[in-house]
């Protein structure tokens, strides 16, 4: 396993198909059906804002995307919406979505997602990858790592406790619980070592 800055571009579609894995389950009802879901995945991923495990062969056994000012791995808008579900289907999916999004803050680096097929998980991949992002926020000079963990992933909420990031608070969906499928997101950081604020 090598883990490497950004997803090699023969590996976009393959980075699609990891993210609706991931988080198919949080976003299928917004973004059924998955056809349109991997197509609209597949035109917004910024592969800048990931970092990539591949194997020996070049293929992608996982990612984890991170957001600064600068972007992230997501970053579509209604036009891109558009484009795959027409406008009326951006037009209702587009403020749906928009509740997920985190404000960004100085000095703390967001990630965007965490991603391991299902292939390589018990392998470390997902374990290289948050020490990748820590590497990361550390050069960009950030205090924090932080993430947001659904309540019905407490697989994912283990191995970030494992890896040192602590809880900090819950936010709850209320009435869109039903849309979305999971009811709260506990947000979670690591304070990295040695930095300052920027």
């Amino acid at each position: 396993m090598k883990i490497i800055h950004g997803i090699p571009s023969d590996q976009i579609d393959t980075a699609a198909a990891l993210y609706w894995q991931a988080f198919g389950g949080k976003l299928g009802r917004l973004m059924r059906p998955e056809d349109k879901a991997l197509r609209f995945f597949a035109q917004v991923i910024v592969p800048e804002f990931a970092i990539s495990a591949v194997d020996a062969d070049g293929q992608l056994l996982g990612l984890a995307g991170f957001k600064t000012d600068a972007g992230g791995l997501v970053a579509g808008g209604l036009a891109d919406l558009a484009r795959v579900y027409g406008w009326p289907g951006a037009l209702w999916r587009g403020p749906l979505l928009a509740l997920l999004e985190r404000e960004l803050e100085p000095g703390v680096l967001q990630m965007d997602g965490i991603c391991v097929s299902a292939q390589a998980r018990g392998q470390g991949v997902g374990t290289a990858l948050l020490a990748a992002i820590k590497a990361e926020a550390a050069q960009r000079g950030d205090r924090v790592v932080r993430l947001d963990v659904i309540d019905t992933n407490p697989r994912a909420e283990a191995l970030y406790r494992r890896e040192g990031f602590a809880p900090v608070s819950r936010e709850s969906l209320g009435p869109f619980r039903w849309l979305f499928g999971f009811s709260s997101a506990l947000r979670m950081e690591f304070p990295v070592a040695g930095a300052g604020a920027r």
